[in-house]
């Protein structure tokens, strides 16, 4: 695996915000997607750096550029009693893979995980995408095969929430 001498992983700053939202919609891409990916720069600004900021980031870059991004906010597990780490996106320019840097945003998270007292690292990943679940199983991560994930929105989510008490 190659590390570019002139690489590094870095906590995002507000100047990065420009380059986050292009590596987001750059992952919508990816996952064949780009029609439901709607953030805007004011947007994620404001999640990670508004008044109470409740998403956070690490940045990959190879010199002066950001060339991929690690997007995560806590989870809690009531079984354990402590926060964990729920990575919202990982994404590496297409350029740029296969040189280590998703490897060491993961590391990143897992150090923050480790340092914080944090119990897990958890994310998902589309079934298709069998280049990344070989990458994943090769670090160790454990898929959650008896968990299904479900998700509320759209008029589901505004029907039920006319039904609350």
């Amino acid at each position: 695996m190659k590390h570019p001498s002139n690489a590094g992983i870095r906590r995002a700053t507000e100047a990065d915000v420009p380059a986050l939202v292009g590596l987001v919609h750059g992952l919508a891409e990816y996952e064949k997607s780009s029609d439901q990916c709607t953030l805007t720069t004011e947007q994620l600004h404001t999640a990670l750096f508004g008044p109470s900021p409740a998403l956070f980031a690490h940045v990959a870059e190879d010199g002066s550029e950001i060339v991929g991004c690690a997007i995560w906010f806590l989870n809690f597990s009531t079984w354990n009693g402590v926060f964990g780490i729920y990575l919202e996106d990982l994404y590496v320019t297409p350029w740029a893979r296969g040189r280590g840097y998703g490897r060491a945003m993961l590391a990143a998270l897992a150090e923050e995980a480790v340092n914080r007292g944090y119990s897990r690292v958890d994310w998902s990943v589309l079934t298709w995408n069998t280049p990344s679940i070989e990458f994943y199983e090769s670090i160790g991560a454990v898929s959650q095969d008896a968990w299904v994930g479900y998700r509320l929105t759209g008029e589901a989510l505004r029907e039920l929430a006319r039904q609350a008490p």
